[in-house]
């Protein structure tokens, strides 16, 4: 059994099991923050309160979002 100053100075640490999260779900629900700051960007830059720039970022999001989706449940399914 080794002492315990061997032991403060390598301890040894078991990590815990990975998580299984269904990132579909987290990108989906990512993709619908997107789509909704769009919406907010759109109606700022139409009544002249903003310009197009943010609204363009927001569409951006929302289509690498959609790939993202879709990524994640190709790689989901391949992985069961």
């Amino acid at each position: 059994m080794p002492s315990l100053i061997a032991r403060l100075l390598h301890p040894t640490r078991t990590p815990p099991p990975p998580v299984d999260v269904d990132l579909g779900r987290v990108m989906l629900a990512g993709t619908a923050v997107w789509g909704v700051a769009f919406v907010v960007a759109v109606v700022l830059a139409g009544s002249d309160e903003a310009s197009w720039m943010p609204a363009w970022v927001c569409a951006t999001g929302v289509v690498l979002g959609l790939f993202g989706v879709l990524w994640a449940r190709r790689n989901t399914a391949r992985r069961r």
